[in-house]
């Protein structure tokens, strides 16, 4: 098992590029069951969770793998088995997405419900009621959704509650249904946008792209395409914010500036100096580094994603912070470790109310899940002496080569063995 040993105390400077989006990745990898044609996906992160849905893909009998450096190929042809294990599901919740476009290509669909997660339960009851509401038989056995239907059908649904994820799997079976399906409530998180362009590009007839509302005609058949991931709008985030709480000035590449809006919205309101240029986002101190009042929310708001980042910066702040969290129940679970380098943090239910500045103090802290290790390596460039993070497992699965990206930055972090 690997940790990060990290000497703090360096301000960040120079360029660094995102890599591409995990969260986008993952939903057009699951959209290659749609078709027999060959899919390939330039721009693609190598990291642990993109691993898994290339085991889920081989094990429904699809050719999938690397091509080349940074490029997934997913060849469908026809797909062999219906079934997704609990064994890799559980690994990802995102890899639940394989249900619809199984579904709607085959007919027939078994995949492991997904469990429980560190962050807190998240329900599939949206992704099942979607689908059902398209004519799929649902039935729920040992662990197991078992979807059936010779051909989905056409029917509008109302999601109850914004979801991704659940957007993402509906809007896929839609495609091949028999019949216009209409999907209200909608996610616009620019994955969802990224995954209708895609779709579009293989020939499905979707409208509305970008709004709550997406009309779906669907067609029986759908084309193969070669497609350039956009690049990680929580990296951007993460790496922006790593240089704000080392007081250094970077650029980061590589990333569509208006899928951040509400980030650099709030570090501008903290006081740092932000400039945006076409795909490149820099940052730069301001004269004080300010308290915030933050809510996470659904998108276009702040995300659930990169609170746990926030939280690390405005232990920094001059005065007292709050954050809310609107999205997960359990997410404050790096707060402990957080405290453990002499943060002054306070839970009180939803919120986390944060009074600095702290001098931060290295010290040997655990990571609970994938932001909060973003979050522990955040603290750990700000702090004083040394900081081990262990448990960077977690933090394998979103970000690739975090570690060296923050070397190129003048960071003191090193991978280790434990």
């Amino acid at each position: 098992m690997d940790r990060f040993t990290i000497e703090g105390g360096v301000a960040l400077s120079g360029s660094v590029r995102v890599s591409g989006s995990k969260n986008s990745v993952l939903a057009l990898m699951a959209s290659s069951l749609l078709t027999e044609d060959r899919m390939v996906f330039a721009n693609a992160p190598r990291l642990r969770d993109v691993e898994t849905m290339i085991e889920i893909l081989e094990g429904l009998g699809v050719r999938a793998g690397w091509e080349s450096g940074d490029e997934v190929c997913v060849e469908s042809g026809e797909p062999t088995r219906i079934d997704a294990p609990y064994d890799l599901v559980r690994t990802m919740r995102a890899s639940f997405m394989v249900l619809g476009p199984l579904l709607a290509r085959c007919g027939h669909a078994r995949v492991s419900l997904p469990g429980g997660c560190a962050i807190g339960a998240r329900p599939v009851d949206q992704h099942l009621k979607g689908l059902a509401a398209l004519g799929a038989k649902i039935e729920l056995s040992n662990g197991y959704v078992e979807a059936r239907a010779p051909r989905l059908r056409g029917a509008s649904f109302a999601f109850d509650l914004s979801t991704v994820n659940g957007t993402q799997n509906v809007l896929m079976a839609a495609c091949l249904a028999d019949g216009t399906s209409v999907l209200e409530n909608a996610a616009i998180e620019p994955e969802v946008g990224e995954l209708v362009a895609v779709l579009q590009a293989m020939g499905a007839q979707i409208e509305g792209a970008g709004t709550r509302t997406l009309t779906v005609r669907g067609v029986s058949r759908l084309s193969g395409v070669r497609h350039f991931v956009s690049g990680d709008r929580i990296e951007a985030g993460t790496l922006l914010v790593a240089a704000g709480i080392t007081g250094g000035e970077v650029a980061v590449s590589g990333v569509e500036p208006s899928d951040l809006t509400a980030q650099l919205a709030e570090l501008r309101g903290a006081g740092f100096q932000i400039a945006v240029e076409e795909d490149r986002i820099s940052i730069a101190p301001g004269a004080e580094l300010r308290p915030l009042n933050l809510e996470t929310a659904i998108h276009p708001g702040l995300p659930t994603d990169m609170q746990a980042q926030m939280m690390a910066l405005l232990t920094q702040a001059e005065g007292r912070s709050q954050i809310s969290e609107k999205i997960f129940e359990n997410r404050f679970m790096h707060v402990p470790e957080l405290l453990r380098m002499n943060a002054d943090i306070h839970i009180d239910g939803t919120t986390a109310i944060i009074e600095g500045p702290r001098r931060l103090a290295g010290a040997p802290v655990m990571a609970t899940d994938l932001r909060a290790s973003a979050c522990l390596v955040l603290a750990g460039l700000a702090a004083s002496g040394e900081t081990r993070v262990r448990r960077v497992y977690h933090i394998d699965r979103g970000y690739e080569r975090i570690e060296q990206k923050l070397q190129s930055l003048g960071a003191r972090i090193r991978r280790e063995q434990e």
